[in-house]
């Protein structure tokens, strides 16, 4: 067990490392955390984005500095922080004076994500995470060909249990239409800015149409899991192939019509569309069905013969009971004395308030049983506040 303060010292070649390999500079208020050969300096804010703080490497072998591609929404700049290394490639960042939904925040920097991302963009890449107090329900990913009934049985479950499950808000660059509002409908922003946060690992899923950028940010997706609800994706089996390849953990559901013949009758009863397009439908739900069924993406497939039954099998595989359905738990926020120390001790973290009229109050964080990660949240954290001697 050892001390692992906020320290501003004077610049990093002639900082010093305790017991976690933090060193800091006092007049940057920069942490430097050291894992083998590298030393991750935190601090400042991040030079393509003012707003989050910056990360940079230091290779002692080599003797040169990297600023490398960072991943996720970062936390933003404060006046003071703390750092300390965990297991399995991941750095703590405690922010002090920051706002419940502020304070504290993962880095990763040797994780097998982080890894993939360094082999797919060829460069040295961190990626942030924000950490939250207990535990979510996985998001579901539900595709299918149209006319399949899918958004039927997504009505279905959003009407039989509205405080369980949310939709996320998309993004597209093209301007908002009659009536439409920025946050509700859609969130609009300009393609310069989306096309930098696809580029930063930002979306789960994107597309082009008719020249405009629309995509699922990653989020948007937790910003839902945050409020208590299960996140609900209605994407195609394309964009479910991205969601699969990201870090985001969720459950694959594929939606299949008992037959083509009863497909092309729903389409035809919807008498919506041209007979041109119900072929071109057709086609489309045909090599849909083949890549849905084939591509190892989906974990579950339902066949829609019977709608009711089909609902049924729908709960059945999300775990609802009809009897006693279980509601999500809104976040809560990690409240932390504005001065502190910090102290690790296995797989706890021991925030001590410090400072005059101190009530002697430690906040424990127990980290053992934390999953999920960057680019979204670091979920599992269990709080508990002790009076200490």
């Amino acid at each position: 067990m050892g001390e692992a303060p906020a320290f501003f010292v004077d610049h990093l070649e002639n900082g010093y490392t305790n017991g976690f390999g933090v060193k800091s500079e006092p007049k940057n208020r920069d942490t430097s955390v050291q894992i083998g050969d590298r030393s991750f300096v935190i601090g400042g804010s991040h030079e393509g984005n003012p707003l989050f703080l910056g990360v940079q490497i230091h290779d002692k072998i080599t003797n040169k500095w990297s600023s490398p591609t960072v991943l996720g929404t970062g936390p933003k700049p404060c006046k003071g922080y703390s750092a300390i290394v965990l297991p399995k490639g991941r750095i703590l960042v405690i922010k002090k004076g920051s706002a419940s939904d502020d304070s504290i925040w993962f880095l990763e920097v040797d994780t097998p994500f982080i890894r993939e991302q360094k082999k797919l963009l060829g460069r040295e890449v961190v990626a942030w995470s924000k950490g939250v107090r207990g535990n979510a329900e996985k998001p579901i990913v539900i595709s299918g060909p149209s006319g399949v009934g899918k958004g039927t049985l997504i009505s279905m479950l959003m009407k039989e249990f509205p405080s369980m499950f949310g939709f996320s808000v998309s993004h597209t660059t093209r301007a908002p239409r009659c009536m439409e509002k920025n946050g509700v409908h859609y969130h609009f922003t300009d393609k310069t800015v989306m096309e930098k946060e696809i580029k930063d690992g930002k979306f789960l899923e994107f597309a082009s149409v008719h020249g405009n950028l629309y995509g699922t940010s990653i989020e948007s997706v937790e910003v839902v899991t945050d409020s208590g609800k299960r996140c609900i994706l209605d994407i195609d089996v394309q964009g479910a192939r991205s969601v699969k390849a990201s870090s985001l953990d969720a459950i694959f559901i594929f939606v299949c019509p008992p037959s083509m013949k009863e497909l092309e009758d729903r389409l035809r009863a919807r008498g919506t569309e041209t007979e041109e397009q119900i072929q071109k439908r057709l086609r489309n739900a045909e090599a849909e069905i083949k890549a849905g069924k084939s591509s190892g993406i989906f974990e579950h497939i339902l066949y829609n013969d019977n709608l009711e039954e089909c609902y049924k099998n729908l709960k059945n595989l999300l775990g609802i009971n009809d009897l006693a359905p279980v509601n999500g738990v809104e976040v809560e926020g990690i409240d932390l004395p504005k001065e502190h120390t910090v102290t690790k001790m296995d797989d706890k973290i021991l925030i001590q308030e410090t400072g005059e009229g101190t009530k002697n109050k430690m906040i424990v964080l127990d980290l053992s049983s934390i999953n999920g990660g960057a680019p979204g949240r670091t979920r599992g954290i269990v709080l508990d506040t002790v009076k200490s001697s």
